[in-house]
């Protein structure tokens, strides 16, 4: 299958684009090295999904957005994600392809923290990103989508935390889609050094029910020895917009990574979440919720693998499919050859709330390495009509009886957003979707 890249987006435009942001000769050699790529690289297979007619190619990929000089400037639908009771936020909004606002507390930058837009990331802290930037976590010619978003990325942000410096309050990430044929291309890039810790959430959110685009983002979270990253996000893009979203991350000695994901996305979505436990006594936790709806297609892969001696790995799927949507969750759980001591749990349910609706939930656990502990359960099913049944005979409506049982189904997840008014945003969307 061939996809080839859209005009003008040819070597003359990515040469122009790394120029008109000043960047250096690595990245400009990186995007177009990863350009000639796209042209012999097949795209990704997700299991059971065939993407062979989504749109990924068809979009605007440079568009400006105006900044603003405070939060309250905002449109209500992205101010109940702040809490505006605080008058500092370490924040950062990117409009369209603009970075809009962006603030962070003047001690943790006296402490040497780094929360910044990835393109100015790349031209003042050229070395570190270069360092990390599609080298270990992601590769560019895993397959045609991962080259194209090397080559085309025009937008994201890198967080990096020097070592045993903990940051307490969550620091937080806005995408606006406000255009509704901009691209997002981002990439987020989290270092944390030995010993730290940061709480790194995130929210995408657009404007194009009617008109098609594409967001293929990738995420690369590295953990040091005895670091903790908890990343959340909220992802709800508009139905206009195709999604692929590919986060990563890699944990060293005594180190772990807690992913808590809100997929609230109205498009077809292909979404992967990847950990590798590569230290010793390192661990990972993969939550994930979702809401399908209309004849949306979605595919969602957690996996964690385990490489340390005694790496703990948890992965908690829940969606609810409704209408004709469809949802695939495959969880995956690896230990390898050495990795002994080791624990893989993994839980994938699915709840369907019609009789078009269709869900399929995958467990797979691949042990190379005897002396180990893991586990799977899966369920596919409808709302338990005895949970209804005991609801309503206590004087609860059926219609507020399955919203309880909805809830309850997705809190597991949701209530491992670390923002509260984050949380309470997905859990609006949540109502929205369902209801």
């Amino acid at each position: 299958m061939t996809v080839k890249v859209s005009q003008p987006y040819d070597k003359d435009y990515v040469t122009q684009f790394s120029q008109g942001l000043n960047e250096p000769d690595w990245m400009k050699e990186l995007r177009l090295s990863a350009l000639d790529k796209t042209e012999s690289l097949e795209m990704p297979k997700p299991d059971k999904t065939n993407i062979k007619d989504w749109n990924f190619t068809e979009f605007k990929h440079n568009v400006s957005g105006e900044k603003i000089q405070s939060i309250q400037e905002l449109p209500d639908e992205l101010l109940v994600l702040l809490d505006q009771d605080k008058e500092q936020q370490n924040l950062i909004i990117q409009r369209n392809h603009t970075v809009a606002y962006k603030s962070l507390d003047q001690k943790l930058q006296d402490q040497g923290v780094i929360l910044t837009d990835i393109n100015s990331a790349i031209r003042n802290h050229s070395d570190l990103v270069e360092k990390y930037y599609m080298t270990e976590a992601v590769q560019v010619d895993e397959h045609r989508l991962t080259a194209l978003h090397t080559a085309l990325m025009n937008g994201g942000v890198f967080l990096y935390v020097p070592k045993n410096v903990n940051i307490e309050e969550p620091l937080q990430t806005i995408f606006w889609q406000e255009d509704p044929e901009a691209s997002l291309i981002n990439h987020v890039l989290v270092v944390a050094e030995e010993n730290s810790s940061v709480t790194y959430v995130e929210n995408y959110t657009s404007n194009n029910k009617d008109v098609k685009t594409s967001a293929n983002n990738v995420t690369e979270v590295f953990a040091k020895a005895g670091s903790k990253v908890s990343f959340g996000a909220v992802d709800n893009f508009e139905a206009g917009t195709t999604v692929y979203t590919n986060r990563r991350g890699l944990t060293e000695r005594d180190a772990t990574i807690e992913w808590a994901l809100g997929q609230m996305n109205e498009g077809d979505t292909v979404s992967e979440n990847i950990t590798h436990l590569i230290g010793d006594n390192s661990s990972s936790s993969a939550k994930t919720v979702t809401i399908g709806t209309g004849t949306q297609k979605q595919n969602f892969t957690a996996n964690i693998t385990h490489f340390g001696k005694g790496s703990e790995g948890y992965i908690l799927q829940h969606g609810v499919m409704k209408d004709k949507s469809s949802g695939i969750f495959n969880g995956i759980g690896k230990i390898e050859h050495g990795a002994a001591k080791s624990n893989a749990e993994q839980e994938s349910r699915v709840l369907m709330l019609s009789k078009d609706a269709r869900g399929d939930a995958n467990p797979i656990l691949l042990i190379d390495e005897d002396d180990v502990t893991a586990g799977h359960a899966a369920s596919v099913g409808r709302v338990d009509p005895m949970q209804l049944f005991y609801m309503m005979s206590r004087g609860i409506s059926q219609h507020e009886a399955e919203r309880l049982i909805i809830h309850g189904f997705l809190a597991p997840v949701v209530n491992q957003l670390p923002i509260e008014a984050v949380k309470q945003q997905l859990t609006q969307l949540i109502e929205r979707k369902v209801y």
